[in-house]
């Protein structure tokens, strides 16, 4: 407990539910809700008609924070405000330890990445009034596309550049963006660590350089990127060499716990400070409680186990999946610089069906596997008024299509084995249809005399 409630630090070996669950009741009948004889007359006094949904939050009912600060101490809820200042501590250690050395202060916000990075730029709002558009170097997830607009600005999407098979950061094409807007009409840029194959995360070091030589805020999406200690690295040298202002993350990708919560973290306390006063009203604790008993579960040496297990899984991911495409003639594209996520071509599967690829996903869907995703080429997606090409690739026109997956943190070795298996029955059984069809295809023109069937 000491080094928990004294240090604010998350303790080496993790405690055992009892003890957690001690630990929290404790905490819960700090709250004037819990207290023997209390006499509540106001419109919010923690009263819960279910049985089943109080012992579920284990009777911490008043949330965090007041009505006008997230980060206040609520006098009605001493153990639940106790909790939210012990859970920011604690996480605080772990992005230390993940990485980030240097980072001063942090928060656990009750809403996902998406809206949190929303809070970031509203914050900034106030900072630099005249202001209306956000640096994005692109990246194909509608949630941090859709955050800019929500805090009313426009997006200036920053095409990539292909090394390669990556997808790197066009640095030219950011900074000749800044002069011709002008740097005191931008917010800021919004830049991304964590990605899709064959993407990879944004070049920090350099992207942190021109904010601080322009005196531009830094936004970085850090989504799934604390189990990884190359993003944690880039963030860490991004702040050492240039600027950073903030970088968020997800619980539920990087902590496995269920959706609903996020982490917004920076070098600077008072702008992190400024962050959390911006959040209007008080806040469901379920985030803070989750990731606070998550973590006391592990402890660090669990924690860093985790780490260390996925790495591992994705060198044997990797290698794995390298095989199996060179068994069906395709190939494991080069992206050494993304430490999360793979890509594997479909190009003979694409040149033999138009609808080949798609209808893989389809197969590989209906046969349990999830999160591998399936990317054609060419298609078309309208965001927001704003139409990508090349959708879910990240580029316009990226050279094949290709299928995803990804080593997070949890993975098993089990869930390698069973995805390559069922991946390689569903390319055997795609391939031979694609070609049947290509073969009727053919007969058929031969018979007409015409050139390829049209869709």
């Amino acid at each position: 407990l000491y080094i928990v409630i004294i240090k604010g630090k998350c303790p080496e070996d993790g405690w055992d539910e009892s003890t957690i669950e001690l630990f929290l009741h404790e905490l819960a009948i700090m709250d004037s809700n819990n207290f023997l004889g209390n006499c509540g007359v106001g419109e919010r006094e923690g009263r819960v008609a279910s049985g089943l949904v109080a012992r579920r939050h284990y009777r911490l009912i008043h949330g965090i924070g007041r009505s006008g600060d997230i980060s206040a101490v609520q006098p009605k809820a001493a153990g639940s405000s106790l909790l939210n200042k012990l859970t920011n501590s604690v996480v605080l250690d772990v992005i230390k330890l993940a990485g980030v050395r240097t980072v001063t202060n942090c928060f656990v916000v009750p809403m996902a990445t998406g809206m949190s990075l929303t809070l970031c730029f509203l914050t900034l709002r106030h900072k630099r009034p005249k202001a209306r558009y956000i640096i994005w170097p692109r990246i194909d997830q509608k949630s941090c596309f859709k955050s800019m607009i929500t805090a009313g600005f426009e997006p200036v999407v920053i095409e990539n550049v292909l090394e390669g098979d990556e997808l790197r950061t066009d640095i030219e094409a950011v900074e000749a963006k800044i002069k011709s807007l002008g740097a005191e009409n931008i917010l800021c840029v919004h830049s991304t660590t964590s990605c899709f194959a064959p993407r990879v995360p944004d070049r920090l070091e350099e992207l942190a350089v021109i904010c601080a030589n322009y005196d531009i805020p830094h936004i970085v999406n850090n989504a799934y990127g604390v189990q990884s200690s190359k993003c944690m690295h880039l963030i860490q040298q991004g702040a050492r060499v240039g600027r950073i202002d903030a970088f968020v993350q997800s619980l539920d990708k990087n902590f496995m716990v269920p959706v609903g919560g996020a982490i917004i973290a920076g070098f600077n306390e008072s702008f992190i400070q400024e962050i959390s006063k911006m959040y209007p009203g008080r806040a469901s604790a379920s985030p803070s409680l989750d990731v606070l008993i998550t973590l006391l579960s592990l402890g660090t040496s669990g924690y860093k186990q985790l780490l260390k297990e996925r790495k591992e899984m994705f060198s044997y991911l990797s290698s794995e999946l390298k095989k199996l495409a060179d068994n069906h003639n395709e190939r494991l594209l080069d992206t050494p610089h993304n430490p999360i996520s793979l890509a594997m071509s479909l190009k003979n599967l694409d040149e033999n069906s138009d609808a080949a690829v798609t209808e893989l996903g389809s197969m590989l869907f209906t046969r349990q596997v999830s999160g591998a995703r399936v990317v054609p080429c060419g298609s078309v997606q309208t965001v927001n008024n704003y139409t990508f090409k090349g959708f879910m690739s990240h580029a316009n026109d990226y050279p094949c299509a290709y299928l995803n997956a990804a080593s997070a943190i949890g993975i098993k070795k089990q869930d390698v084995d069973v995805f390559l298996k069922r991946l390689d029955k569903c390319l055997k059984t795609t391939r031979k249809e694609a070609k049947q069809e290509k073969n009727v295809n053919e007969i058929s023109n031969s018979n007409t005399g015409t050139g390829p069937l049209e869709d």
